[in-house]
């Protein structure tokens, strides 16, 4: 089959090129993959994806061999899944756990952009807890995160607050679900129950010093790689909460990814929740999306099909 291994010799850091098909473990489906998103933590020179690995975290595509254990979907099941590197390839494996099922009315690109970046902004909303009738920050918000996270809070009854570079920038946010737009953390006219912070350095510091007392900060991304410095004492004083979250962990021990997955598939499928797709491409195009990622000339999920 054919795979994007990372190689740091070329300019994009990955290579097309043949590989051996995937091997399951007994609670693991081969997938064969349809389409797959691009996340800016998977950038080649970022180097989260040893040398010579297929990189890639989100997928889409249709079981080819069910687990051999019997958890998960059968052969032929329409799929999306995630796992820490293989979705640019023709074929991965994903453990059941990791695997929701798709309903009809979302086709495999849409689908591919659920589980890092919807994932991470369901999971960031249940870490803040109730939220109805309570005002929450999103940073980053034109990002799929972002994007994710203001849909997945205006429907659990939040009041969204979006910080963004420009104010042109937040007049889709307005449209998919936020109810005010600023472009700086000193713009909030009141402070905040709760945060989903994205960009890290002076950005996270900032919303910290922003929160209500008794409020919570989740941090799920750090766009900006620079540092976040806090003066002394702004950690010192009511009680507030800086909460580290990562897709693979759940806030609840009962949850796993394929029960996510599979919920936001359904609400992108009834039409309640968008897909923040801005660019699409023939997999054969992966250097160049990858390009438009890294220059930061994509808001939203790149996403590429297979075969």
């Amino acid at each position: 089959m054919r795979a994007y291994l990372i190689d740091s010799g070329t300019a994009s850091g990955v290579r097309l090129t043949d590989v051996p098909e995937p091997k399951p473990k007994p609670d693991e489906a081969l997938i064969g993959v349809e389409a797959f998103s691009l996340n800016h933590g998977e950038l080649p020179k970022l180097g989260f994806f040893p040398e010579g690995t297929t990189g890639g975290w989100d997928s889409a595509g249709r079981v080819i061999q069910p687990a051999a254990d019997g958890s998960g979907p059968p052969a032929g099941t329409r799929v999306v899944g995630w796992v820490f590197g293989g979705a640019w390839a023709e074929q991965r494996v994903v453990p059941t756990l990791n695997l929701g099922t798709l309903p009809d009315g979302i086709d495999a690109e849409q689908a591919s952009t659920l589980p890092v970046a919807a994932g991470t902004a369901l999971r960031a909303l249940r870490a803040l807890g109730a939220v109805l009738g309570r005002r929450v920050l999103i940073t980053g918000a034109t990002g799929g995160v972002g994007r994710f996270a203001v849909q997945l809070a205006r429907r659990a009854g939040a009041y969204v607050v979006v910080l963004v570079s420009s104010v042109a920038k937040g007049d889709e946010l307005l449209r998919i679900g936020a109810d005010e737009v600023v472009t700086e953390v000193s713009q909030l006219s009141s402070p905040v129950y709760g945060v989903i912070e994205n960009m890290g350095g002076e950005t996270l510091v900032d919303a910290w010093n922003h929160l209500a007392p008794r409020g919570a900060l989740v941090s799920v991304g750090y766009v900006s790689a620079q540092p976040a410095v806090f003066p002394p004492y702004s950690t010192v004083g009511p009680s507030k909460s800086l909460v580290s979250i990562t897709l693979p962990f759940p806030v609840h021990p009962v949850e796993t990814l394929a029960e996510d997955f599979s919920y936001l598939a359904k609400l992108v499928a009834a039409g309640a929740l968008q897909t923040p797709i801005v660019w699409r491409g023939d997999w054969g195009q992966l250097p160049e999306a990858i390009e438009l990622l890294a220059s930061r000339r994509l808001s939203g999920k790149a996403v590429l099909r297979v075969g």
